[in-house]
């Protein structure tokens, strides 16, 4: 059943159950779909469930860094922190949206707390190895795309792209520690 359906009023299940929508779920569905705004409607019901749950919150951000909206997603990204600490793939996509917004120094902080927060394994190991090098990047260590020629550009921007835009990063539950589809 659709959201818009149980929204509206309609019939709880098709066996007359009052079984409880499951809107995080539905949410994640509607991504996978490329369905964002209503995506971002469903998430938004889980949020009123669950005011408080991390994931949720994470979740929001990543669909608005996905639909374009920095600002929203930075601010979910920040309420998800205050709630859960150590929740690495809050920090790891905070870091990047800093960096965007070129405040490195938030950038440099978030991706530390990432490296901490993380597990350690072979899943991870990819979003390890980008925030070790963008770290690297922006302490004069590692080239950056300024330093380099522009035929070199392009090929850093592509090992260094925004997590929102690599699609392994797609676990919404635990962040970038153990990509793939389910969340």
């Amino acid at each position: 059943m659709s959201w818009w359906h149980r929204l509206t009023g309609g019939t709880p299940g098709r066996d007359g159950s009052s079984r409880a929508p499951n809107y995080l779920a539905e949410a994640i569905e509607l991504e996978a779909r490329g369905d964002y705004s209503n995506a971002l409607t469903s998430y938004r019901l889980a949020l009123r469930e669950r005011p408080d749950d991390p994931r949720v919150l994470q979740n929001i951000a990543i669909a608005f860094s996905k639909t374009a909206q920095p600002e929203e997603a930075i601010r979910h990204y920040r309420r998800a922190l205050e709630i859960e600490p150590s929740l690495a793939g809050a920090h790891y996509g905070l870091a990047f949206l800093l960096l965007k917004r070129a405040e490195t120094a938030g950038c440099a902080a978030h991706l530390e707390a990432f490296l901490r927060t993380t597990k350690r394994d072979a899943e991870s190991a990819p979003f390890v190895a980008h925030a070790e090098r963008t770290l690297a990047a922006l302490s004069g260590e590692a080239p950056g795309p300024d330093d380099l020629a522009p035929h070199a550009r392009d090929a850093w921007a592509d090992t260094h792209a925004h997590p929102d835009d690599d699609p392994s990063f797609t676990d919404r539950n635990t962040g970038p520690a153990e990509p793939g589809p389910g969340r």
